[in-house]
């Protein structure tokens, strides 16, 4: 049974399966959301997370023992490390939101980190956004003043710790783009991890408490869910084109509205659905256009660099 379950997933067309391992993340990032956000009432966010790093880093080690220690080569140690640290402190700060703040507001306002990437893309890899992608990143910032609404309602913390979270995600996009050009993905994976499990254990000890041995399972939970994530969204980028698969990313937030309602008594209104929906069609034509300038042949390169300028 399970062999020919394999055998007929195997035979539907690529980009249909990269539709269902996207379709898999969603569902199993907002468990991981949801799992954080019950846990938090009895551990605090930096120990959650690093929990979450410290057994994802096993998980990850496991399959590449067998090419000993050829993934700890590398030429950009410091990248590595800024990377770690980036991606440390959106890990931090959004744990921390999904712990005072409703999982459909955080998942809608967590939309934004490609917004961030492709301005940010603009100073440090030299690419040149036209008119379509910059009304794109105006209609998705449009979205996060629907739902935050200033002036109108509390801005509270949780918001500014997910936009913070989005940005600081966005920068590791920029070192993670960067790196790719040298670094084999083993490499770059297995770094982060290691520099996500050194650095989340220091402001963990600040708060630490034990957990109960009940405990463990969930915070398991939470790194299994996490890794999982990591793998369906990366094969089904793989098989996939963006155009394809990028847009099952907006179940996370209808999940994301069932988890909270059905959870955690949350009832998002109709201004954070619309926004959310604003910021994710603005990034989902983002990763759009840039997948499709990518393809291009006419990509024009200065001094001879391999960084492009996309047109």
């Amino acid at each position: 049974m399970v062999n020919a379950t394999r055998t007929l997933f195997a035979n539907l067309p690529a980009g249909l399966r990269g539709m269902i391992f996207m379709f898999v993340g969603t569902i199993t990032g907002v468990c991981m959301h949801a799992t954080v956000r019950f846990m938090s009432a009895a551990l605090e966010p930096f120990e959650l997370a690093f929990f979450r790093n410290s057994f994802a880093l096993v998980f990850l080690v496991i399959p590449l023992i067998r090419l000993g220690i050829a993934p700890l080569r590398t030429s950009h140690p410091w990248l590595h490390l800024l990377r770690g640290t980036l991606t440390t402190g959106s890990m931090l700060s959004f744990f921390t939101a999904l712990s005072i703040t409703p999982l459909a507001q955080v998942t809608a306002l967590s939309f934004t980190a490609p917004l961030f990437a492709t301005i940010l893309a603009i100073f440090f890899l030299g690419e040149v956004v036209r008119i379509r992608r910059w009304a794109a990143i105006i209609v998705g910032f449009a979205g996060t003043l629907v739902i935050l609404r200033p002036g109108i309602i509390e801005f509270d913390l949780g918001s500014v710790l997910t936009l913070f979270s989005a940005g600081t995600w966005g920068a590791a996009i920029i070192v993670t783009r960067i790196l790719g050009r040298t670094e084999s993905s083993h490499t770059i994976t297995l770094y982060l991890a290691l520099v996500l499990t050194v650095l989340s254990f220091v402001p963990a000890t600040t708060v630490w408490i034990w957990p109960e041995p009940h405990q463990y399972l969930w915070l398991l939970l939470i790194a299994a869910f996490g890794t999982v994530t990591q793998l369906t969204v990366t094969q089904a980028l793989r098989l996939g084109a963006t155009a394809v698969v990028m847009p099952i990313d907006f179940f996370k937030l209808i999940w994301a509205t069932a988890f909270g309602f059905f959870l955690f008594a949350e009832s998002p209104d109709a201004m954070t659905l619309l926004g959310g929906g604003m910021i994710f069609i603005s990034a989902t034509y983002i990763a759009y256009r840039e997948s499709k300038l990518k393809k291009r042949p006419s990509i024009a390169y200065e001094s001879g660099d391999k960084n492009p300028k996309i047109q």
